[in-house]
């Protein structure tokens, strides 16, 4: 049963008349499209008013874009919908989430390299003043993951850390700040990824700690996400056998579900155990961790019939529709389940005032756009940025750096290939800039210019042209990678450090902490977090000496080996 009066709702009795007023008005199909929340890939207007006209969905994700654009698509879904919509977006590590013009205040690790709760309150802070500028009035975060397995490729930066008792505070204070912008929180990814060393986006995952280690890390930590009254949970492809195999002593391991199909760990563990009232949404449903389990004519229904109540994005949205329409009628998907799982959905928008603002005013006017990217939000991104930079390591007290002694240097610049929508930005481009600016000699390598007959590389050359190498890399966690590992360039790592007990090497990593596994032998290594242009301008100046490095590592950049110390 749903407990409107109480955490994390508090409806008044006017809140919950139109809450059961709504779902009484309902039809089925009606009932049906509020389980689903649509991904929006296009700003085609025919092809929105189509989807929600069509399927009447409880909300909708829209692409990041340009701001104005973004602001105008949502303005459009409202306006089409009889009941408001959930508009949802990745607010991670700032305005980006939704808006390419927005601020990146930087991810969350770095936030938490900073020591200081206030960078965390900051980013939470920015994240829903400019999604709201946008008309988002829902996040899929905080992250609340521990780092445990450095080898994890989807979690790393985007989490607070390896501590559980950070973790628990800066979660817990991230939802408070968003909740006091008047937009939901949805932390994730429940039961805890940061175990497996996979990726949920492209295969089954798992939680493979005993129940009593995971009450006393992940456990505490979703104890104290309830009692921050985030409004919702956001459930992974994960499977944490040692619950659901104590909840039901019968289950065989072949049996045991991800938790976003799992009834023993929806329904055992998050509402049974934990207590939490509020909205659990599924992870996105297009994930081979969800796909794979079994057909989708039943995993579709049987999500919401373990406990979730939104289920998030399609492979087909007219096919899932006719999936979930046929486990109700098949009986595999009682209506009670619906009807709980459509009052939370709207207990939420309750809870949010939605129903209490007119629709032309449920996205702000044009001028709000101003709040994106604006001045202030980057100063505080810029004091992040110059509390977080961490030194690793300086063997040999190399730094500061000087262009008047070392004013040669060869920069090595590795970066990822581009987002998921296929945008390549060359992100070191300002670096590169202002060391020249402060009168360094860049000379940029190009691995592409080399053959196999290059291997033959004279060390004394380099000696004589180069005074140091310098490292920025920028790799980071997204979905269907298998890795954050460097992968040097043939032939024989030609990119790779090779030189460095000949030349005094300087590596940055801007994304992965981890890096330093792969390049033990340098003799300077600083974990920078983010590669926006705040970091990158202050990691410059913590070289030169100008400020110093005071971030502190969330994680062990050394993953307990010797070797990597030296």
């Amino acid at each position: 049963m749903v407990d409107l009066r109480s955490s994390p709702f508090y409806l008044s009795d006017n809140d919950i008349a139109w809450v059961t007023d709504k779902l009484a008005c309902m039809s089925l199909d009606e009932k049906i499209g509020q389980l689903f929340m649509p991904v929006g890939l296009s700003s085609d207007e025919d092809e929105l008013r189509n989807t929600i006209e069509s399927f009447k969905p409880a909300g909708m994700m829209f692409r990041p874009g340009l701001g104005k654009e973004v602001q105008s698509t949502h303005r459009f879904l409202q306006s089409c919908s009889d009941i408001p919509l959930l508009i949802a977006s990745n607010l991670e590590s700032g305005g980006t989430g939704s808006a390419i013009d927005g601020t990146e205040f930087g991810c969350q690790m770095q936030t938490a390299a900073t020591d200081d709760v206030e960078m965390v309150r900051g980013l939470a802070r920015i994240s829903a003043i400019e999604g709201k500028a946008l008309g988002v009035n829902w996040t899929f975060g905080p992250v609340v993951d521990l780092d445990i397995n450095p080898n994890n490729p989807i979690t790393n930066v985007r989490t607070f850390g390896s501590d559980k008792n950070k973790v628990k505070y800066y979660s817990s204070e991230y939802i408070k700040e968003v909740r006091k912008q008047g937009m939901a929180t949805a932390a994730k990814h429940f039961p805890g990824d940061g175990i497996d060393d996979r990726d949920q986006h492209i295969v089954p995952t798992y939680n493979s700690l005993t129940k009593e280690e995971w009450d006393t890390s992940y456990g505490e930590i979703y104890q104290e996400v309830i009692a921050a009254d985030s409004l919702s949970i956001m459930v992974g492809h994960i499977s944490l056998p040692s619950y659901s195999q104590y909840l039901k002593p019968t289950l065989d391991f072949e049996d045991v579900l991800p938790a976003s199909l799992s009834p023993e760990i929806l329904q055992g563990l998050l509402r049974g155990k934990l207590g939490f009232n509020g909205l659990i949404v599924t992870d996105a449903s297009a994930m081979v961790g969800f796909t794979s389990v079994m057909p989708r004519k039943y995993s579709v229904p049987a999500a919401i019939a373990a406990g979730c109540d939104i289920f998030l994005f399609n492979k087909d949205l007219a096919e899932d529709f006719q999936y979930m329409k046929q486990g109700i009628a098949e009986g595999r998907l009682s209506m009670e389940r619906v009807d709980e799982a459509i009052t939370r959905t709207l207990a939420m928008k309750a809870a949010l005032k939605l129903h209490q603002i007119d629709k032309d005013e449920l996205v702000p006017q044009e001028q709000a756009l101003e709040l994106i990217g604006n001045q202030a939000h980057k100063n505080l991104a810029n004091m992040c940025a110059e509390k977080s930079i961490t030194l690793v390591k300086d063997r040999d007290d190399f730094l500061p750096i000087d262009p008047n002694k070392q004013p040669n240097v060869l920069l090595f610049t590795l970066t990822d290939d581009g987002d998921f929508f296929g945008n390549k930005t060359n992100v070191f481009a300002p670096a590169i800039e202002l060391l020249e600016s402060k009168g360094f000699i860049v000379d940029l390598f190009d691995p592409s210019n080399f053959k196999m007959r290059d291997v033959k590389l004279s060390v004394e050359d380099m000696r004589k042209k180069y005074d140091f190498a310098l490292y920025f890399s920028n790799i980071k966690p997204a979905s269907n990678k298998t890795s954050l590992r460097l992968n040097w360039t043939r032939p024989m790592g030609i990119d790779a450090p090779w030189f460095c007990a000949e030349l005094p090497t300087v590596f940055v990593s801007f994304g992965n902490p981890y890096h330093l596994y792969d390049v033990p032998r340098v003799q300077t290594y600083i974990n920078a977090y983010t590669a926006n242009v705040e970091t990158i301008r202050a990691t410059i100046n913590c070289l030169l000496g100008n400020n110093s490095f005071s971030g502190k590592s969330p994680v062990d950049p050394f993953m307990g080996r010797i070797d990597m110390q030296v």
